[in-house]
């Protein structure tokens, strides 16, 4: 049914702009300028206040499209993520977010589960729809694309990107140092999976600290981690198949806050004490590490701020306009030991519970 709005007729299909001004009886340059914003013109506030009391009327919105197209400049940014359904993606996204809104940048999250085929197929996709740049969390990247490209967990030197990481020598001197100094010496230690974009890299840490420090460590105290899973699930298999072996120890250094906490379950469920028993350290500090039982002692990544320092660094080559093939940095910052109830004194003999 048609409608009427101060003598004009309407007849409720989608107003354009021409739509629009033929109905105030203006140039539709003059109605753009207003319903966009754009500085520095003069126009009299009773002309704004009229064409945005009618494009209220008929819901009408600038295409942002349109937009785009004219100044080449979409607003738009494409974040690839392996998921968020774990306190790390989450809270280096919550950093993301925050930055972009305030930028007044709209975003569009592709989750890819690890699969490579994912991350190649969702970047072009991305690109395709639109995105000015891509902020990769987490995410194993074979190469660069023509635009710019910022990567949090980037271990990788490709051309054009720009990684943020953790100082990972540096969390692998206060973790184990911390043991260290406790007095453990008997220490298993789990790896991290193939497709998380820190295993390799906190690993090699690991193991020159460890060898600084004069502890050895043993093959058969180290556990694999496998499976695509987000929650405690994931450390209380390998730390039951730790507890299986003949071997003995003091403290377990976990790969995250997650198989840390399903870890602790484990030797629970053993009858052993932590940390009486058995010491363990997680990484990261989400959310949920202070409020496990026993607290958690953890390294802190500031998740938060390398999310946010990653749109930053993608905002700022936006700005710039960058050329590709200039040269990025690698940002890397630095992490924190929190001590909590998880850690403790070495016992005076390794407890140990055969399955």
């Amino acid at each position: 049914m048609a409608q009427k709005h101060e003598g004009f007729l309407w007849s409720g299909a989608g107003v354009t702009l021409k739509y629009l001004a033929e109905h105030l009886q203006l140039n539709p340059a003059t109605v753009s300028v207003i319903l966009n914003d754009v500085p520095g013109r003069s126009i009299p506030q009773a002309t704004r206040d009229r064409v945005k009391a009618a494009a209220h009327h008929f819901n009408y919105h600038p295409s942002h499209v349109a937009r785009a197209l004219r100044s080449q400049k979409g607003l738009a940014i494409g974040v690839l993520v392996p998921e968020l359904g774990d306190g790390y993606h989450t809270q280096v996204m919550s950093g993301v977010s925050d930055l972009l809104l305030e930028k007044g940048y709209l975003y569009f999250i592709a989750q890819h589960r690890h699969q490579p085929a994912l991350i190649e197929q969702y970047a072009h996709m991305l690109l395709c729809r639109g995105a000015e740049g891509l902020l990769a969390i987490d995410t194993l990247l074979e190469r660069g694309l023509r635009v710019p490209v910022v990567v949090v967990a980037g271990h990788r030197a490709i051309v054009d990107v720009t990684n943020v990481i953790l100082d990972h020598h540096r969390a692998a001197e206060l973790s184990l140092r911390h043991l260290y100094d406790l007095g453990h010496r008997r220490i298993a230690f789990m790896r991290g999976q193939p497709f998380s974009s820190d295993s390799e890299e906190r690993w090699n840490c690991t193991v020159a600290t460890a060898r600084a420090l004069g502890l050895v460590i043993e093959p058969e105290l180290v556990v694999q981690l496998h499976g695509n899973i987000s929650s405690p699930e994931l450390g209380y298999p390998v730390a039951d198949q730790l507890l299986g072996s003949s071997q003995r120890f003091t403290a377990l250094l976990a790969f995250n806050d997650l198989s840390a906490i399903g870890a602790i379950r484990a030797l629970q469920d053993k009858g052993l004490r932590v940390p009486e028993d058995v010491s363990v350290v997680g990484f990261d500090d989400i959310t949920g590490a202070a409020y496990h039982n026993p607290r958690l002692t953890t390294i802190r990544q500031p998740l938060h701020t390398m999310g946010r320092c990653a749109a930053e660094l993608l905002m700022g080559q936006l700005r710039k306009g960058e050329e590709q093939g200039a040269a990025h940095a690698e940002i890397a910052l630095q992490p924190e030991l929190v001590v909590r109830e998880s850690t403790g004194r070495a016992p005076a003999s390794p407890s140990h519970v055969s399955a």
